[in-house]
């Protein structure tokens, strides 16, 4: 707004406007966008460079008349259905059969026909599903999918043709928050829609992701641009548009969008093995808080604690125990738990990495082999318990020995048994039927030993608690 009044009022008063560029340079060293006569960003030169390269995807699938409407159907809607928004159908069991169609988007990243889009574009696929890409010079063409992802939402499609215009690729690490970005898709089936806006955020984590370190952007997304190509100001794919944050069901302000350097490491798995190898290290985390840090002697909140250790894993192997501290991967600072996933399984088995860990106080070094991810999850991360009202009391925790045949049914070696809670054990999250197994890494056998340990433990420490299948580290604190 105030960059428009002041084009109005110079252009009264017929002051110019400085000619050189006024938007930086991308980590290319070029620009595809000049300013217009007011100083506002002018994208015309860049869709033009980079839009024969962008794609309409359209699935489309012969439903029988028993089988729920086509709006129901259509992949279109997917993104509503990931935040839970009603889709509406059309029954009628006498209806016959039919035909729907879902809209998406991509971009071609090889001149002989390979083609980048979203795992849920082309989802629920079978023997009657057709999936088409349309060029923007009108040629259609049937798709193969080569292979999907489900866990960071990529899939890759081969079509029949050669000499295709092709997207330039570029690095999301040197893009900054608050740059200019350009999105091209098909919202609800426009096809080549183009729509702009900043990057509003980088490395974002969403709930149900643990692979992906998203791109938030303000850039307006909406159903059908799924699959589409995020571009910087010198024509650079960053990043592939996959979700929306929507009460509505349409564009709120918030877009995600996936690195292009995480879609191509899975595009390059999926031409060679047809599927994604992940790492696994084999260990359940929970995050830092400022209480654990300071029970483990931490300078600052950071890195991923490990609440346990799965048998013959490729962390047993190498040492790692409950209680340490995964401070980096190969050098890589673990800014938070959620970024270990991420930095496993971005690798393939079999691969040797280093380990910093913080141990007792002590940083040490292990290297460890990965083994091939077959779960959902590469490291399985524990929610710590909650905080109550403190009461002041020395522990207030009432337990008693584990019998052999609930040890045995439990999975655990020894401990003890939690039967009631009050004052610090309460505020610390402590819950009855929690199994205390350790006190400062310390292991816990009968109830009189655990009560000298807290004795001597002083105003901070840290009880290894098993709930349910989970191992969790909580922090107590006795002022």
């Amino acid at each position: 707004h105030k960059l428009l009044t002041a084009g109005v009022i110079a252009l009264t008063l017929g002051i110019g406007f400085p000619t050189q560029p006024a938007f930086a340079e991308q980590a290319s060293g070029q620009t595809l966008v000049q300013p217009n006569r007011f100083g506002l960003p002018d994208f015309a030169d860049l869709v033009e460079e980079v839009g024969a390269a962008v794609v309409n995807i359209t699935v489309v699938r012969r439903i029988a008349a028993t089988e729920g409407g086509p709006m129901m159907e259509d992949p279109m809607f997917d993104l509503l259905r990931r935040f839970g928004v009603p889709v509406p159908s059309i029954p009628g069991p006498e209806r016959g059969p039919r035909s729907s169609r879902g809209i998406g988007s991509g971009f071609i990243v090889s001149s002989d026909g390979y083609v980048l889009t979203n795992a849920h574009v082309v989802a629920e696929r079978g023997a009657d599903t057709e999936v088409n890409v349309r060029l923007i010079d009108g040629r259609e063409f049937k798709a193969e999918v080569i292979g999907t992802d489900e866990r960071t939402d990529i899939a890759l499609l081969k079509i029949d043709a050669t000499d295709l215009p092709i997207v330039k690729t570029g690095d999301p690490e040197q893009s900054r928050v608050g740059e200019w970005v350009v999105a091209m898709g098909a919202p609800f089936g426009f096809e080549h829609t183009v729509t702009a806006g900043i990057i509003s955020a980088k490395a974002r984590r969403l709930p149900t992701e643990n692979f992906v370190p998203f791109i938030q952007t303000d850039v307006a997304i909406n159903p059908g641009n799924s699959g589409g190509p995020l571009f910087n100001l010198a024509g650079e794919v960053i990043g592939i548009n996959a979700q929306i944050y929507s009460r509505s069901g349409g564009f709120m302000g918030i877009s995600f969008s996936i690195p292009i350097d995480v879609a191509l490491g899975v595009k390059d798995q999926l031409l060679e093995f047809g599927r994604v190898q992940r790492g696994k290290l084999g260990v359940t985390i929970q995050p830092v808080d400022d209480d654990l840090a300071q029970t483990f002697g931490l300078p600052e909140p950071t890195g991923a604690l490990v609440s346990s250790v799965e048998p013959d894993s490729a962390a047993d192997k190498a040492g790692l125990q409950p209680g340490d501290v995964v401070l980096s991967v190969n050098g890589v600072k673990v800014a938070s738990s959620a970024d270990l996933p991420r930095m496993i399984g971005e690798k393939r088995p079999g691969t040797r990495i280093e380990l910093e860990l913080w141990r007792e106080g002590v940083k040490r070094n292990v290297t460890a082999t990965l083994d091939e991810m077959q779960p959902d999850v590469v490291a399985q991360a524990a929610t710590p318990p909650g905080r109550g009202e403190d009461t002041g009391s020395r522990l207030g925790l009432t337990a008693r020995a584990l019998g052999s045949g609930e040890a045995s049914r439990l999975g655990v070696a020894g401990g003890i048994i939690v039967e009631a809670v009050s004052g610090p054990a309460e505020a610390a999250g402590v819950r009855p039927g929690d199994v205390v197994l350790a006190l400062n890494n310390r292991q816990v056998t009968s109830v009189a030993e655990f009560r000298r340990m807290v004795e001597n433990a002083g105003a901070r420490f840290a009880l290894l608690i098993q709930r349910g299948n989970s191992r969790i580290f909580v922090p107590v604190r006795i002022e």
